[in-house]
């Protein structure tokens, strides 16, 4: 019995028996990594608990982790469906707020206690932190810790049992995300041709400004049965043939300014070779790719650059990215030279350097940690999590700062997502198990049930609108819920529903949003 006194051992046997409950499926039902919070709820009813410590490392590793991975995306999805999002959120924590306040007048609760229930209902600690403030009351603690547990394991639930209730295609709204986010990129093609108008016969590739004029690019030219690597004095002879590289629309201008598409086969020049390269030179990374001239340095011809599963047709102000598979073609002892300007190594792309984790994570408890007043009225701040999400949705988008790089690999960055996850569950789930009976015993079952009723109800109307009205994708809507009830353990639930990043960009898009809007509410609440 010793061993449950040992910290280190606790934490990783409610970690290891979460695991295996949340393995097990019942009618297609699984709780995935979010067991581990159940267990721990066992754990802590039985006296034992995981250091608060260890659960802010954990949460903060989880943020951090989410916001380095929408990042590039935030914005974006902002400008496509930010809107939708942003009222989602609103419809969320209005409704809560409204529920709060009837509760209060139909069953005369107090005011402390009430404000209590919400931002416990909504699992919200810069929400407590504005309770207490505002109140300046012990009674909003307690309202906290009893709507705080189902709080918690009431989004999980949510995320897990709605789809199944209401029969949702999980896979087809993975598909529809794909699809929409792919459609921002026109698909890439090749197609060869044969050059037969006259205006560009005994004309040089440079002269032509192909390029410039269609957006494609001539991989490779055929002239008398000889296969030619394409060069800016490269002239185009009629009846040669050429390969081309580019959008449909961009291969239609080729063959308005070249001449008639062929079936033709172009080999490659013995001498000449096509290879995809892998981006893992930090030096590279975040400079335009322009900057290099690999035509003019390598006589290289970049024909595609291909990003999370994504060609993106080739342009000077392309901004290279770590990971990125670009598809070069040059000569063999050329090659090598682009090989090496690019780094070209899986090894280095696993590696991950701990300094800007930190950094990020340090600039996020500075940001949070600033109070924003307005007049004499209430004032609010970011708190610990608001902070660092938006500090690492900011570092994730710029991706590079001198020789610092922010990104990670996705392997890397779901690997420390998952260990502060489940730290984080283990502490949440730990102290909330410590004091769930007890709590119960003395404010009877009508407190916990108004509580519960916060939680479930804005949920289930912002779910429900964002589906008939809005139209939105559901992936996106159970990250844009929890990040509404700021539930990091109803995103974890999301996340592990999905190989696509939908929930984690939708969660960041209206996380700063709900936490501020919170805020006010309870602020609002407390001076009523």
């Amino acid at each position: 019995m010793n061993l449950l006194l040992n910290e280190y051992f606790v934490l990783f046997l409610i970690i290891c028996i979460g695991f295996i409950i949340g393995n097990i499926k019942i009618k297609g039902i699984s709780l995935d990594i979010s067991a581990i919070i159940f267990v721990a709820l066992l754990f802590g009813h039985f006296g034992i608990s995981i250091s608060n410590v260890t659960g802010k490392i954990g949460l903060v590793l989880f943020i951090y982790t989410i916001g380095i991975q929408a990042g590039p995306g935030f914005f974006d999805s902002f400008k496509d469906q930010g809107k939708k999002l942003a009222i989602l959120a609103f419809i969320v924590i209005l409704s809560a707020s409204l529920l709060t306040l009837l509760s209060s007048l139909i069953f005369g609760i107090e005011t402390p206690v009430a404000i209590g229930l919400l931002s416990g209902a909504l699992t919200s600690t810069p929400g407590l932190a504005a309770a207490i403030e505002t109140t300046k009351s012990p009674l909003v603690s307690i309202g906290y810790g009893i709507a705080y547990p189902f709080g918690v394991i009431g989004v999980i639930l949510f995320v897990k049992l709605y789809p199944k209730i209401f029969k949702i295609n999980i896979k087809a709204s993975e598909d529809d995300y794909i699809t929409k986010t792919q459609s921002c990129y026109e698909e890439i093609t090749t197609q060869n041709y044969i050059v037969e108008n006259e205006k560009v016969i005994d004309k040089t590739i440079g002269e032509l400004r192909i390029r410039g004029i269609t957006n494609a690019v001539i991989s490779r030219v055929l002239h008398e049965g000889t296969p030619i690597t394409p060069e800016p004095d490269t002239v185009l002879r009629k009846g040669d043939l050429i390969k081309a590289v580019g959008t449909i629309e961009a291969l239609r201008r080729i063959k308005l300014l070249i001449g008639n598409e062929t079936e033709a086969d172009i080999p490659l020049d013995r001498n000449h070779e096509v290879q995809s390269v892998l981006v893992t030179n930090k030096e590279v990374v975040g400079k335009h790719l322009g900057e290099y001239n690999l035509r003019g340095n390598y006589h290289a011809t970049i024909t595609r650059i291909r990003r999370s599963g994504i060609d993106l047709t080739p342009n000077p102000e392309l901004k290279i990215q770590m990971g990125d598979k670009v598809m070069v073609a040059c000569s063999k002892e050329n090659m090598k030279q682009v090989i090496t300007l690019f780094g070209n190594n899986d090894t280095k792309l696993s590696d991950t350097d701990f300094f800007p984790v930190a950094a990020g994570i340090v600039l996020g408890v500075l940001l949070g940690r600033l109070s924003i007043s307005f007049g004499n009225a209430f004032s609010f701040n970011l708190g610990i999590t608001g902070g660092i999400l938006i500090v690492a949705i900011l570092l994730g988008r710029v991706g590079k700062t001198g020789k610092i790089l922010w990104t990670m690999s996705g392997s890397a960055n779901q690997l420390m997502r998952q260990l502060g996850l489940m730290l984080f569950l283990a502490n949440v789930g730990t102290s909330a198990g410590a004091t769930l009976v007890e709590t119960f015993r003395e404010y009877g079952i009508q407190l916990f049930l108004i509580g519960a009723i916060i939680t479930i109800v804005p949920m289930l109307a912002a779910t429900l609108i964002s589906q008939l009205v809005f139209k939105i994708n559901f992936l996106s809507i159970l990250g844009a819920v929890t990040g509404s009830m700021t539930s990091s353990p109803g995103l974890a639930a999301a996340d592990s529903m999905t190989d696509t990043n939908a929930p984690s960009v939708a969660y960041a898009t209206v996380y700063p949003i709900a936490m501020v809007l919170l805020i006010v509410c309870i602020q609002v609440l407390g001076l009523l």
